[in-house]
């Protein structure tokens, strides 16, 4: 793991021997073990140590080279730096990245949670039992060809010239199980879980497979369904995956250079149902992967986009919060151009919701498991998608299998067409979520 207070010292005794006055550094080290198996026989052991570093110099005119390294050392320190000043000769000249005015702030006291590793033995065996499990569970499902568990330590940290210096440290575990299902002249089907933990004690293999036993089994018999417009159940899952494809809505980096669905004068209005908000919060009590500090030592903390429907804030690096004479929010990447990027997303709502709205009593309803193809489904710029998904039509509790639809629309419509945000969330990797009701998508079936 890296020794933060030794590579400062590297930094800056190189430093001053190089006559660099200006610099920061931001890294992170990753000890990964992971397995697979198939058909109860481990296939694939994996284990590794990855570093990377992004050291930053700026020259006496203000512009900045930026440089990665892997080589940790007192060396490999040394050869960044001046790599790293050489090419500040030709940074850019247009709002060149200033350290973040928070860098020193105080932040979140979490403390470190490094759990020790399992055995690979316990991981392989862990896994196979899983997978029998599963293979047991229907006649039906003949295979588990996408599986994994893995648990990795990460430390980061960001120190630079001015005396600050963060780090911390986590451990994570992960499984993950996806199954083939095949009957004699259908389609094969499948389904996925993925649960995540700060070790392997507590991760809870048995609901992964509880969770993707009961989804596999419930795709097994599907029809087809009419085209049509549709009340669409959006589940934590999908709708996450929506906000994150259509994130640029609340990226400052986006709105200044002019990628986004918003601009410079969409702070205050109202862009969604008076039904949402939506908060990026690091620092949530059921996010594993917790932030305290981000690419250039920012503080991380909750920061509220959507209240009520409205827009009332937007993700910024120090450079974006400068520019729109705003706070940095503690969501900058720093590398060769410094990006913004969410952590961990929180959506809930203000409003009791309405009983009427209810899987056991709805008919007609569309209930999309999980959206597929986002990578080539949404135009991020125009606000469309049309995307294929995973799920169930739905009468009065009855879930049946859809055999192959697509839902499209324009997401700043559909934002508007919200008409329920459960009170109960349920907590994935990428957020803490209820199911989300939205009126009138068009869905196209047979």
């Amino acid at each position: 793991m890296l020794n933060t207070e030794t590579i400062a010292k590297y930094a800056q005794s190189s430093a001053e021997k190089l006559n660099i006055n200006k610099y920061d550094i931001y890294g992170s080290s990753i000890d990964e073990t992971s397995v697979e198996v198939d058909n109860g026989e481990p296939k694939q052991v994996q284990a590794s140590n990855r570093s990377s570093v992004i050291v930053r110099v700026w020259n006496e005119k203000g512009t900045v080279g930026v440089t990665s390294t892997t080589d940790l050392d007192e060396l490999g320190i040394k050869l960044a730096l001046e790599t790293a000043k050489e090419a500040s000769t030709f940074g850019n000249k247009d709002n060149p990245p200033d350290f973040s005015p928070q860098a020193q702030d105080s932040i979140e006291n979490i403390a470190d949670e490094i759990v020790e590793a399992a055995p690979v033995p316990t991981l392989i065996d862990t896994l196979i039992k899983a997978e029998t499990k599963l293979l047991q569970a229907h006649p039906a499902i003949k295979g588990v060809p996408y599986n994994g568990l893995s648990q990795e330590d990460i430390k980061r940290f960001y120190l630079n010239s001015e005396g600050s210096l963060r780090q911390e440290a986590r451990s994570y575990s992960v499984i993950y199980l996806y199954s083939r299902a095949e009957e004699e002249g259908k389609k094969p089907r499948g389904a996925s879980s993925v649960k995540i933990s700060r070790g392997l004690e507590t991760l809870d293999v048995d609901g992964c497979l509880k969770e993707v036993t009961e989804k596999t089994i419930s795709h097994i018999n599907y029809r087809t369904i009419p085209s049509g417009k549709y009340t669409v159940v959006f589940s934590p899952k999908a709708f996450l995956s929506l906000i994150g494809a259509f994130s640029n809505l609340f990226n400052a980096q986006n709105i200044l250079d002019k990628q986004s669905l918003s601009d410079l004068e969409s702070l205050g209005k109202e862009l969604a149902s008076p039904l949402l908000c939506l908060c990026d919060n690091a620092l949530h009590p059921e996010n594993i992967g917790a932030e305290t500090f981000d690419g250039e030592g920012t503080p991380t903390r909750a920061v509220e986009l959507i209240k009520d429907g409205v827009l009332t804030g937007l993700l910024h690096s120090s450079g974006t919060a400068k520019r729109m004479n705003a706070q940095p929010t503690g969501n900058a990447n720093i590398g060769a151009k410094v990006t913004v990027g969410s952590h961990f997303y929180h959506v809930f709502s203000n409003h009791q919701a309405d009983p009427q709205y209810n899987l056991d009593e709805g008919e007609n309803l569309i209930f999309i498991d999980q959206l597929q193809a986002l990578h080539a489904g949404v135009n991020s710029l125009q606000g469309s998608f049309s995307l294929p998904f995973d799920g169930w039509l739905v009468n009065k509790g009855e879930l049946t299998s859809i055999d192959a639809a697509t839902v499209a629309g324009d997401y700043l419509t559909l934002l508007k067409s919200i008409i329920c945000v459960e009170s109960k969330a349920e907590v994935t990797p990428g957020g803490v979520c209820p199911r989300v009701w939205v009126r009138d998508l068009s869905i196209t079936g047979e």
